[in-house]
């Protein structure tokens, strides 16, 4: 039987021994990960919730409406009737005290006029009475000027309350949201810096999950890429081998032959 010489281009022994490490690291570090459960390195357990400070702050947006209350008290402040509820308590007493004061004050002119009379002779008689009557008219003018000038100062006292009052229920009610506004947005961003350095600490640890999930595959993928270095750099080897001359029988047979070609092969 002839034989016939063979040559082959091997890798080296060391290199052939690291590629059947890798494929071996490979196959199983892909078999762990087809296997693995998804769950524990994603989901919503990794998303930091609503802090505590930004739920108080959610709790404090109803104290925007705060408003309310001093629109109705400033509104209760308008209209031609509200300068009523600001007129002084002891008005009347001092009007009434005034003007009592004022009636004495009126009566001790009559004796006055008398007087004139009888310096006159002329007591008891028309001008007497024509004087008596100018006094008495004069002095009730005076009198309802006195009293309309009291009335008419309680009434302008009562008007620039009742304004005082609605300009300082129209401030509160701006102020008051303003407020809770700056409130809320401060306690917002407190919330929100919570939140963030929690989510934070959750995503490291959804990375750290990660990682020791991939690193089987990681560290297989490096040795893969070492390997194909050094089958790159290093210089194969030729391995020369004499082996005998197949028979038509075995050639038959390795080429996959029919029943029908073996048996042209025999004759």
């Amino acid at each position: 039987m002839a034989e016939v010489q063979q040559t082959q281009v091997l890798p080296a022994p060391f290199i052939e021994a690291a590629g059947k490490t890798y494929l071996a690291d490979l196959q199983s570090a892909i078999g762990g990960l087809k296997g693995a459960d998804l769950t524990k390195t994603l989901g919503p357990q990794f998303v930091a919730p609503t802090s505590q400070i930004s739920q108080e702050a959610q709790a404090l947006r109803g104290g925007l409406g705060s408003f309310a209350p001093f629109l109705q008290t400033a509104a209760a402040t308008t209209g031609p009737t509200a300068y009523q509820q600001f007129l002084s308590p002891f008005q009347k007493d001092v009007i009434d005290t005034t003007l009592k004061e004022f009636d004495v004050q009126a009566a001790k002119g009559i004796p006055a006029i008398a007087a004139q009379a009888i310096g006159a002779g002329a007591f008891g008689g028309g001008r007497e009475g024509v004087a008596r009557a100018e006094y008495q008219q004069a002095s009730d003018r005076n009198r309802a000027a006195l009293q309309a000038q009291l009335l008419q100062q309680g009434f302008g006292q009562a008007q620039q309350l009742a304004q005082n009052q609605f300009a300082n229920q129209m401030s509160l009610a701006q102020a008051a949201p303003q407020l809770f506004g700056q409130q809320i947005s401060a306690l917002g961003a407190l919330g929100t810096q919570q939140q963030a350095q929690k989510q934070a600490e959750l995503s490291a640890q959804q990375q750290l999950l990660q990682a020791q999930q991939n690193q089987p595959l990681n560290l297989a993928q490096q040795l893969g890429s070492g390997v194909t270095s050094l089958i790159a750099g290093y210089p194969a080897q030729f391995q020369s081998q004499t082996v005998p001359t197949p028979s038509p029988l075995q050639t038959a047979l390795g080429a996959g032959a029919t029943l029908a070609g073996v048996y042209r092969a025999f004759s």
